[in-house]
């Protein structure tokens, strides 16, 4: 391995990529400088200007950007790509296709009537079966946020395969749902709990986050409908919604602003949805009532204040005021999302991709060294979840890869890593903590709100593969799978053992001869030494790491693009502590692996264990001894993505953090 391709990565992943596809511009513009500067006088004896001369002009002042009340205007953005439809794309065998089926099985394991007893309870019809437990239990007063997930979920596996059965299971659901809005009479409030959350709401007395439930539970509705054509879920939807609105309606902006220090999940989001479904702006306004205006304001004017907030309270708020920009053009809006998504991703991520430690940014930004020590609780799944797909909606916008780069990395990492092998159960939270080990839900005492986000999240592991212009093809995620554009009679087959193999084989199966470009994505891990081939043939020069390789031409059926992306080492430090270091390989966060020896249920089940609940554990420091990477980290000889730590105290393993399920550690003290 050559030394120069050994890249010390630190936190701003974005700017990094931004130099590398900037690089030519930034050649041009210093030639230009220095011309300037060659034309000045030689000796310049202009006086210098003083500091009140600068400053004649009064200060700006920046106006408060939701200051006035909200009005809305329909002028949707015209995005530069678009996700394909899920079912133009067919994943082939490998990891994602075995984490799809594996959550499928889940799905079909969990009984309609047990998801439905809370709702025929609260409506007041006979429901005998066992209730489930944890968060869906009839004591908990979120209950019922699940079955909102679990319908988003069977409505996008529906939609990727076709699946018939998982189709009809859904749709009972949503006929069951739809029977208990009309039993209670209530002029379309339908829940697994009975309204008095809401009047504790109103009141501001202790209530655990109502309208949360009552997002998930839209939200699955409206996705019934546009993914698995099910009218009836729209009417429930929009019965709901009404209720919505004439509750929201008789609370002052005030109250209202109050009511929202209380979690609401996406409300905002599922509002504008349903706004772009139905075509009716009633929607918007009501979804409008929940701008959080102390936290979308500062966001407005390019300002982190997240510390101390709870982060998948506000992930969602996000993603509805990318969905309000959508549809709107409000500038305000797109300044929210776009500068959320840069300094949650620039200063406030972790290796793996995920963000917060309790559920919440405890610290100021870049102080992940710091904040990573007050608990073992890091990277809450939800969060992911909500940044990728945040990440989703921005990449339309630009057709930037940087989005797509950080969404590999919480694809590959955090969200395949977190999925149990053979059972499907998934976790709460993605411990940094040196040591931790993989905590998982039960079979249906659990429900944590990211089983629900886990359950949609691999039920549409082929949404982001390929995006597609009005004419072009972009290839974004190097999956086995396959692409089927009808109207434009276009058929691609992608065959990969990425990342075991780093290669990647693209066949066009089916083309009418015309001209198109098949934009081909050079992640920013690799290096120059990249190459690309058509039809055997290989391009004179390599992609510019972080950026889209152009291919223009005229395809036929039977043309193979080939890929091949140099993986290599690098290391990834903590900004406020530069001796805490990870390592990857790729795009692959790498993690030591050490014995999980014999661990209770409860240690293997709970959200996460808590540092004083950690079996002992005396993480090794590493001393590189003044070599280079790659010579005191080798690969495993016949472990592929396997390597060998050499030089130290003690013998250390290093493997994918998303093949670990045995104690491991991230984050190394390195000297």
């Amino acid at each position: 391995m050559r030394e120069e391709t050994i890249v010390i990565k630190k936190m701003s992943r974005r700017n990094f990529t931004r130099k590398l596809v900037a690089a030519p511009l930034a050649i041009a513009g210093g030639q230009m400088l220095g011309a300037q500067i060659a034309a000045l006088p030689s000796q310049d004896k202009r006086k210098p200007k003083t500091d009140a001369e600068y400053n004649r002009h009064p200060p700006i002042v920046e106006p408060d950007p939701f200051s006035a009340p909200l009005t809305f205007t329909r002028r949707e953005v015209n995005p530069k790509v678009r996700p394909f439809a899920l079912d133009q794309v067919l994943l082939d065998a490998g990891p994602m296709q075995q984490a799809r089926n594996l959550n499928r099985a889940y799905m079909m394991r969990l009984s309609n009537d047990r998801l439905l007893h809370n709702f025929r309870v609260t409506a007041g019809i006979a429901s005998a079966v066992e209730p489930l437990g944890g968060w869906e239990s009839p004591k908990a007063e979120l209950r019922g946020h699940f079955v909102g997930h679990y319908l988003s979920a069977c409505a996008l596996l529906y939609a990727s395969t076709g699946d018939s059965q998982v189709k009809q299971k859904a749709d009972d659901l949503v006929g069951g749902i739809a029977e208990c809005q009309t039993a209670l009479a209530a002029g379309g409030y339908v829940s697994a709990f009975p309204e008095e959350l809401f009047v504790r709401l109103d009141r501001r007395e202790k209530v655990w986050a109502p309208f949360y439930t009552l997002h998930k539970i839209m939200a699955g509705m409206v996705d019934m409908n546009t993914l698995a054509g099910n009218a009836q879920a729209l009417d429930v939807a929009k019965n709901l919604a009404g209720w919505v609105d004439r509750w929201t309606s008789e609370r002052t902006e005030e109250h209202m602003q109050e009511i929202l220090k209380t979690e609401f999940g996406g409300m905002n989001d599922v509002l504008y949805n349903l706004a772009a479904v139905t075509n009716d702006d009633r929607w918007v306004n009501t979804g409008d009532r929940f701008t959080k205006k102390s936290f979308f304001t500062p966001l407005a004017m390019r300002r982190d204040e997240l510390k101390g907030l709870h982060a998948n309270t506000h992930m969602p708020q996000v993603i509805g005021a990318a969905r309000r920009y959508d549809l709107s053009s409000d500038h305000r809006f797109g300044d929210v999302s776009e500068f959320f998504w840069d300094t949650v991703t620039e200063t406030r991520t972790y290796a793996p991709g995920g963000s917060a430690n309790t559920e919440s940014w405890l610290t100021n930004s870049g102080r992940l060294a710091l904040e990573m020590k007050a608990s073992s609780h890091h990277q809450e799944c939800c969060c992911s979840y909500n940044m990728m797909k945040l990440s989703r909606m921005l990449y339309g916008r630009s057709a930037d890869p940087r989005y797509i780069d950080y969404y590999e990395r919480n694809l590959l990492n955090h969200r395949l890593g977190t999925m149990e092998p053979e059972t499907g159960h998934t976790s709460y939270f993605l411990s940094m903590t040196p040591g931790a080990w993989k905590t998982t839900c039960t079979e249906d005492q659990t429900f944590w709100c990211c089983t629900g986000s886990a359950l949609e999240e691999f039920a549409k592991l082929n949404d982001t593969i390929y995006y597609h212009d009005e004419a072009n093809i972009y290839v974004n995620l190097f999956v086995p799978s396959r692409l089927h554009w009808e109207s434009r009679g276009i058929r691609l087959q992608q065959s990969t053992r990425f990342p075991e193999n780093n290669r990647t084989l693209i066949t066009v199966h089916a083309a009418r001869g015309e001209v198109w470009t098949m934009y081909v994505r050079i992640p920013v891990w690799t290096t120059e030494e990249n190459q690309i081939s058509i039809n055997g043939f290989h391009l004179p020069t390599p992609g510019t790491p972080g950026s889209y390789v152009a291919l223009k031409r005229q395809w036929k059926s039977g043309d193979r693009v080939e890929l091949s992306l140099p993986m290599q080492l690098s290391v990834e430090i903590l900004p406020d502590d530069p001796s805490q270091q990870a390592f990857l390989y790729g795009p692959l966060v790498l993690a030591g692996q050490f014995p999980r020896g014999e661990l209770s249920f409860d240690l293997q089940h709970n959200q996460a264990p808590e540092p004083g609940e950690l079996p002992p554990f005396e993480l090794p420091n590493l001393v590189p001894g003044g070599r280079s990477l790659s010579e005191w980290i080798k690969p495993a000889a016949g472990q592929p993505l396997t390597f060998r730590v050499t030089g130290q105290e003690q013998s250390i393993e290093l493997k994918p953090l998303n093949q670990s399920w045995e104690r491991f550690t991230v984050y190394w003290s390195v000297s």
